[in-house]
């Protein structure tokens, strides 16, 4: 006999990841708490250079004269040398001139990116597939820039938990046990996205701050400080033999980090209690911040509601539960769970009266199509029936499943206020939350979509098996459906764009603003549906028909040519018509579909620059905003978008008049998203 099969699905679903160790260049012990059910979608990098019209790069690298940014700390002529007289020297630097150096750094403009790429992209000499792909005989391209001046602050051993300065790192990130800058480019791949070597990269290119703990040995902190002296030494030696360029130097904080920690609480993001000051920005915690303000819990049907695991049960000994929030049923939808028998919800519906309970339901993702009516699915169609009448006591009449465990019909029972959640608010609980609306407001699954995501303002994800599987039960539920009674499901038809769809709709950042692959492009009826009547579509070409493209007007299509997603076409040269485009239709009261070919990095880029432009967020604080509300699938500009938009945003403070110092710093940013992605990475 045919069966429901319940089923972790392996490539998508992790709701905690596999574990892995982390690579030393990452070694930061993150907070406890469930992972967000994404996946790292492949991106396709675009043709090589081989394949592309020469671009204008090599020219304007001519023209830009490389020339490193000021820094206080350079030349070191007013500070304290610790070392003995012979050079190069340690030199003392203080908590109030450390405070202004990291101030000045982040005013500073970033090169330009002719500047430094395709070098920051990682070019190992004996990688030749990376080599190859950017420098295409060319070897001027590989030489290591000049115009590069950064910060590297180097926290004494390795608990960045406690007494942490905003962007400091370990020492074993960035030199190893010789007293030799690391070699941060991988020898073998092809990547774009080599965020996780940034931090080493350019340790060798910065002056380095040295600091501890309060009570940390004095004697270590110098010992280290010569081992980066030595680095310093020795990478000058193969790099700048000539002595060409500017030297780079090393310091330590003299003064007590608890001083530098009451003067400049702006610059400490884990105090020496090891508590987080919130003062400096955690793309970690913003993400999360973000996914739950998205998400937050709502009402989708009378005393149903819809949303995040609550903290308090995640957290059971930090949070408490709020005095507003107050729910009888606990629903969580888990890829572990099986489905509900009647004795489990018998046992329940008795236990209801003593106090909150809580149950679990499969998730999305993993009920696989059956090939007919089985007592799996009875018991799925039993389990949305039983959920409604306890959520709608009044509507109830006297019915008990095929074992008499469960009676519904108890018309003097108090109506049941009902949580369906899971860790992100969406991934695992989609399927559960479209079948309960289905049955409860009696419309077909097409209907039940739009009107949760219309309507109702919810942002979900689902997967093709819940689209198929729905579409299945979809008869049963609107047969037995107290909003409709019986129906003639002769008449129920799914639409085109419905049968097209592969589960997903286009990811809703901003009322006006949708991010979506190619799929939700070439789906124009569900683009209508969704209200959206503009579409930018960033390097790939959407395949309409001529009368399409004529009843949407050519006024409300814009292509981006040249835009390849390969590391080497700019964006930025982009973002300005781009984001005009984008107001025309929010002027116009449309929302617009960006899109490319995957959804994640050029697309997704633009995106990032309109929350920017449009809410008046940082780049990291628009990144984590986007990447939340892609929902399932995990945004991924790669390393020159991210550059270009850092850039960009400080040529728009500059318009305005602010203040341009960046909230993070690149090689911070970069470290960041390599953090954020690593759970996901497939080994």
């Amino acid at each position: 006999m045919a069966t429901v099969v319940v089923q972790q699905q392996h490539a998508l679903q992790h709701s905690t990841p596999p574990a892995s160790p982390i690579p030393t260049g990452l070694a930061v012990p993150r907070r406890p708490s469930p992972i967000p059910n994404k996946h790292l979608p492949v991106c396709p990098p675009g043709p090589s250079p081989l394949e592309t019209i020469p671009r204008l790069t090599d020219v304007r690298e001519s023209r830009v004269t490389q020339e490193q940014a000021s820094s206080i700390l350079y030349p070191p002529t007013g500070f304290v040398a610790l070392s003995p007289s012979e050079s190069p020297q340690v030199y003392a630097i203080g908590a109030q001139t450390l405070a202004t150096a990291i101030h000045h750094q982040a005013a500073q403009p970033l090169p330009d990116p002719s500047q430094m790429f395709p070098w920051l992209h990682g070019l190992h000499p004996d990688n030749r597939l990376q080599t190859g792909f950017f420098t295409n005989r060319k070897r001027g391209l590989r030489r290591t820039p000049w115009c590069w001046r950064g910060i590297t602050i180097v926290k004494l051993g390795d608990n960045l938990n406690r007494a942490r300065i905003k962007g400091a790192v370990t020492a074993p990130e960035v030199i190893n046990p010789s007293a030799r800058f690391l070699m941060a480019d991988p020898p073998e791949g092809f990547s774009v996205r080599n965020f996780q070597i940034q931090t080493a990269k350019l340790a060798a290119m910065s002056d380095i701050i040295l600091y501890a703990e309060d009570g940390d040995s004095q004697s270590d902190l110098l010992e280290l400080a010569e081992d980066f002296v030595t680095a310093q030494q020795a990478w000058r030696m193969k790099h700048d033999p000539a002595q060409e360029r500017p030297t780079y130097n090393t310091f330590v904080l003299t003064d007590p980090f608890a001083e530098f920690e009451k003067e400049h609480p702006d610059l400490v993001a884990v105090d020496s209690a090891g508590h987080s000051t919130a003062n400096v920005m955690d793309l970690f915690q913003w993400e999360r911040f973000e996914m739950r303000s998205m998400s937050r819990a709502s009402e989708i049907s009378k005393n149903v509601f819809l949303g995040p695991t609550p903290d308090y049960m995640l957290r059971p000994h930090v949070c408490s539960p709020p005095k507003d929030e107050c729910y009888d049923l606990f629903i969580e939808a888990s890829d572990m769970a099986n489905i509900p028998g009647p004795r489990l919800l018998g046992m329940i519906d008795k236990q209801l009266d003593g106090g909150t309970q809580r149950m679990e339901f499969p998730s999305s993702g993993s009920v696989v199509l059956p090939s007919g009516n089985t007592r799996e699915i009875e018991d799925i169609v039993n389990t949305i029936r039983w959920i409604y009448y306890l959520a709608n006591p009044d509507h109830s009449s006297e019915t008990s499943d095929l074992d008499g465990d469960v009676v519904m019909g108890h018309t003097e029972r108090p109506a049941r206020r009902i949580l369906i959640h899971c860790a992100d608010g969406y991934t695992e609980s989609s399927l559960l939350a479209i079948a309960y609306y289905m049955f409860a407001e009696g419309v077909p699954a097409p209907e039940a979509w739009l009107q949760l995501h219309c309507d109702k303002k919810r942002n979900f994800f689902t997967y093709p098996t819940d689209v198929a599987f729905l579409s299945h039960i979809q008869a049963r539920l609107l047969q037995e459906s107290p909003a409709t009674g019986s129906v003639d499901t002769s008449c129920v038809w799914d639409p085109d764009w419905f049968l097209k769809m592969d589960g997903s709709f286009p990811s809703r950042i901003l009322p006006h603003l949708y991010l979506g692959n190619l799929n939700h492009a070439n789906n124009p009826a569900l683009l209508r549906e969704l209200g959206i009547r503009r579409v930018l579509s960033i390097g790939e070409v959407v395949h309409w028909s001529s009368d399409e493209r004529s009843q949407w007007g050519s006024e409300n299509l814009m292509f981006i040519h040249n835009v390849q997603d390969n590391g080497i076409d700019p964006l930025s040269e982009e973002i300005d018509r781009c984001l005009e485009f984008l107001r025309q239709g929010k002027d116009d009261g449309s929302a617009t579909l960006v899109h490319c070919r995957v959804g994640v990095s050029r697309s997704a880029s633009i995106c990032i620059a309109e929350v920017m432009a449009s809410q008046g967020l940082s780049f990291p604080r628009a990144y984590c905003f986007v990447r939340a509300r892609r929902l399932n699938v995990i945004i991924q500009p790669h390393l020159r978008f991210v550059y270009e938009l850092l850039q960009w945003e400080q040529l728009q403070k500059q318009k305005r008049g602010l203040p341009s110092e960046r909230e993070l710093e690149w090689t911070t940013v970069c470290r960041e998203i390599a953090l954020l992605n690593k759970p996901y990475a497939r080994s």
